[in-house]
């Protein structure tokens, strides 16, 4: 039976220029969210989607469960959004190339989440593959180390009643 849904753990959007992070309980759209980034000029769009494996140290996996302090989260996932783009500014100016981001796009799901399923996925477009390679792992890495997002995993022959929260770095 999934966990109830805490009162901080709610859908949430963020847009600014031409970019968007959400939080949302519905199944993640991915050609969607890699079209909401496109753009004439750019030469490269790379997305990343973090699916439900089936299998953990060893165990099963059924199903993970995410939860978030939204309003927390939403500020902290635009933040590092925020600073990849100036990120790449910095890298542009400092060097002969004027490459920089286009566009980004982080959507992460709430909720239950079956095996095979995407939980995350980012989208950045930018004139060059190797700046929106930077960015896109770069945001990756701040989501999960800094994003006030948990998850819970469940196993296949586990008491589910034991299956503990846990940040989402793991």
């Amino acid at each position: 039976m999934p966990t109830p849904i805490p009162s901080t753990s709610v859908a949430s959007r963020e847009e600014w220029g031409r970019n968007v992070c959400a939080l949302t309980y519905d199944e993640l759209d991915i050609q969607s969210i890699t079209r909401s980034v496109g753009d004439d000029g750019a030469g490269a769009t790379v997305v990343f989607v973090g699916t439900t494996r089936n299998k953990f140290k060893g165990k099963v996996v059924t199903r993970l469960e995410y939860q978030a302090y939204s309003k927390l989260a939403m500020k902290t996932v635009a933040g590092i959004v925020r600073n990849a783009y100036d990120d790449s500014v910095k890298r542009a100016t400092n060097s002969t190339s004027t490459s920089h981001l286009i566009s980004c796009a982080v959507h992460h799901r709430l909720g239950t989440v079956p095996v095979g399923e995407a939980s995350i996925v980012i989208a950045v477009s930018s004139p060059h593959r190797q700046e929106a390679f930077v960015a896109c792992e770069q945001i990756l890495e701040g989501v999960k180390r800094k994003a006030q997002i948990w998850k819970r995993e469940y196993y296949q022959g586990e008491d589910e009643e034991k299956a503990e929260w846990k940040a989402n770095y793991s």
